[in-house]
């Protein structure tokens, strides 16, 4: 690349950070543009989970990759991450799931992650919260998680001390195109220019390829959150469930942050806002109902905050990392399907390498958007966080 090139990052989740952050490292000119404040969206409600465990094979040389930055990340970026390698467990909680999850454990190993199918007994001694009528579960000791918002602040911080500029509470109304360049973004508070766009804009993202007749089909749905109050440790892993109904752990603060079934979303291509993300009566009582199915002890905690989040959900549930074929000077990343923050790592080098040398080391052909024109195969999220 160039030194001092301007480079614009729409976006301020962990992919955006993290690109910044690169890209600052790099000498990049770069700016970030968040409409809100940092992790407001995605980045903000997520579980958290940073896990190669349950990943669909063409994410899964990223999550690697990201699992082993998050090992040194908080000396990196000179912050705590609150990051803690204490594992994932997914529960079987009938016989039946039993043969669904040693599946899930024979794909790991096949894939070369380290996993292994534990009994009842093991599963209660690595999480003493859970029901005594757990069967059995998948393990895998490399994963683990963190706290999202440090995360996210830390990268921001760490890529403002080399420089970059970081705008909140500015909105991208739109791309600046130039025939087939795009060249900066109109905001709310006027135009920027740049060599470089990123745009990694969650649920936003289509409202600002579709001037230029790039198409990024999106589910949004909705996923439902709480916390607990504080309590004492009795959940170092994540842990999930084999039906994907229900996900958790505990944070740092000793509360356990819990979530539920995720349900459609009103959203419209071109809105603006969000509006009410509370979850519904509902799915508030179907989460907290499931929560205390699998963690009985949840039933004598006091719940210390409710909340929704929105998911950029693809019909293949993987995200869409490239550098524009159609558009010079355009790299997106979105979609990234409820699953996006655990790789935030790996995604902002691969941010960074596109936007300066149009390249990666990664293999990056399933994350193409021209995968939707002719139609992809409709996938279920396996695993939240």
């Amino acid at each position: 690349m160039t030194q001092g090139q301007d480079i614009i990052v729409i976006g301020g989740g962990i992919s955006g950070t993290s690109a910044t952050y690169e890209l600052a490292k790099r000498g990049a000119h770069v700016t970030l543009v968040e409409r809100e404040q940092l992790h407001a969206m995605a980045s903000g409600w997520t579980l958290a989970g940073v896990r190669q465990s349950g990943r669909l094979a063409p994410e899964l040389p990223i999550a690697q990759a990201a699992i082993r930055r998050w090992e040194h990340l908080a000396e990196e970026l000179g912050a705590d991450l609150e990051y803690r390698q204490a594992g994932n467990l997914r529960l079987a909680l009938n016989e039946d799931e039993v043969p669904i999850i040693r599946r899930v454990v024979e794909d790991g190993v096949a894939a070369g992650i380290p996993m292994e199918y534990i009994d009842a007994a093991h599963v209660r001694e690595l999480a003493p919260i859970v029901t005594d009528q757990v069967v059995g579960a998948s393990f895998c000791p490399t994963d683990g998680h963190a706290n999202n918002h440090l995360a996210v602040t830390a990268y921001a911080d760490a890529a403002t001390r080399l420089g970059a500029t970081i705008r909140t509470g500015t909105e991208v109304t739109g791309l600046i195109v130039n025939g087939d360049r795009v060249s900066g973004v109109h905001t709310t508070a006027g135009d920027l220019h740049a060599d470089i766009v990123i745009v990694a804009a969650g649920v936003y993202t289509p409202r600002l390829l579709a001037p230029l007749g790039l198409q990024l089909p999106l589910q949004v749905v909705l996923c439902p959150i709480f916390t607990t109050e504080p309590t004492d440790p009795v959940l170092a892993p994540v842990l999930g469930v084999a039906d994907a109904t229900f996900a958790g752990r505990q944070e740092a603060s000793g509360r356990l942050r819990l979530i539920g079934v995720d349900r459609s979303f009103p959203w419209t291509e071109d809105q603006h806002t969000p509006g009410n993300t509370m979850p519904t009566t509902s799915s508030t009582e179907h989460m907290i109902r499931n929560a205390i199915r699998v963690l009985p002890a949840v039933a004598d905690l006091r719940v210390d905050r409710i909340w929704g989040g929105l998911i950029d959900r693809t019909p293949d549930v993987l995200p869409v990392i490239e550098r524009s074929p159609a558009y010079e000077g355009l790299v997106i990343a979105a979609g990234f399907s409820g699953h996006g923050f655990g790789i935030g790592p790996a995604t902002g080098e691969i941010l960074a390498d596109l936007a300066t040398t149009g390249a990666s080391r990664f293999d990056l052909s399933a994350f193409t958007l021209d995968r939707f024109r002719t139609g992809v195969a409709q996938a279920k999220l396996e695993m939240h966080g």
